[in-house]
């Protein structure tokens, strides 16, 4: 018995799926495109998102200004994001924007082409191009909207936008200077560069303790390397940023192998003078 009425339930979902294929097909070859219009609309309400996309696409160049090309537009790009077409989404989203910036779903369609971008947004190892375009268009978003309903989910996104740009920029600075080993001149300038660019752009930062402290023994390793002429000036150097570091970080987890170079600096120093 148990398995007759698994075979019949098999049955039936199958017939039902059929079906539904069927009346799908039968829908894309049709010539009404307000039956497309309703079921597009229908497939959108219960999650048929690929079913309502193709539909869609069918009949927005024939409905282009009627009343209904507004929601069929507004739900189209919504196919795209519910499909983690993020890219795509975030385009229409922006066309509906540009075309319909009168609309009651404009500022949702405005947050909507931000977030998709956001969504798109790779891991932070990755290329950030698309987080930074993100980071444009959500802060767009804030600023003509600031008391948005959407407003405070821009604002989550743009916070983890940041992180990945600080965490990004943050392990390209420390990528220069793992290349000390081979102590070159060269790559301590690069990571100098580096250190001094993160801090620049992430004033603040939870790293910059650590980068600072790095500054420190990246201008005293620089200083070691140099030639003759140029080493006193970078150990001066080396204990200006120390200065600067403990005036900033004086009970920090760096200070002691911070004051170890330090002492070190001032009797290069000193002989150097002698």
């Amino acid at each position: 018995m148990r398995n007759s009425y698994r075979n019949l339930l098999f049955t039936f979902i199958v017939t039902i799926l059929f079906s539904s294929c069927s009346d799908f097909r039968k829908l894309q070859k049709s010539d009404d495109w307000e039956k497309k219009y309703d079921a597009a609309i229908n497939y959108y309400d219960i999650g048929e998102y690929y079913k309502a996309n193709v539909l869609l696409e069918q009949i927005l160049p024939i409905i282009k200004g009627s009343e209904k090309a507004e929601i069929a537009n507004f739900y189209y790009g919504y196919t795209y994001f519910y499909q983690e077409q993020y890219l795509l989404a975030s385009h229409y989203f922006k066309v509906f924007y540009d075309t319909f910036n009168r609309s009651k779903f404009a500022e949702e369609a405005r947050f909507m082409f931000g977030y998709s971008l956001y969504k798109d947004s790779p891991r932070y190892n990755l290329d950030q191009t698309s987080s930074k375009e993100a980071i444009t268009a959500l802060q767009g978003f804030i600023n003509l909207y600031p008391k948005s309903k959407f407003a405070q989910k821009a604002d989550e996104a743009l916070v983890d936008l940041r992180d990945k740009l600080e965490r990004k920029a943050y392990e390209k600075a420390l990528l220069y200077y793992d290349l000390k080993k081979f102590m070159t001149g060269e790559y301590l300038k690069a990571a100098l560069v580096e250190f001094g660019n993160f801090q620049d752009d992430f004033p603040g930062s939870k790293y910059t303790e650590e980068i600072q402290y790095l500054e420190i023994e990246a201008m005293y390793n620089l200083a070691e390397v140099s030639i003759y002429s140029v080493k006193k000036e970078r150990y001066l150097e080396t204990i200006s940023f120390y200065e600067s570091f403990i005036e900033n970080y004086e009970n920090s987890k760096y200070l002691k192998k911070a004051e170890k170079i330090y002492e070190d600096c001032l009797e290069k120093v000193r002989k150097l003078n002698s």
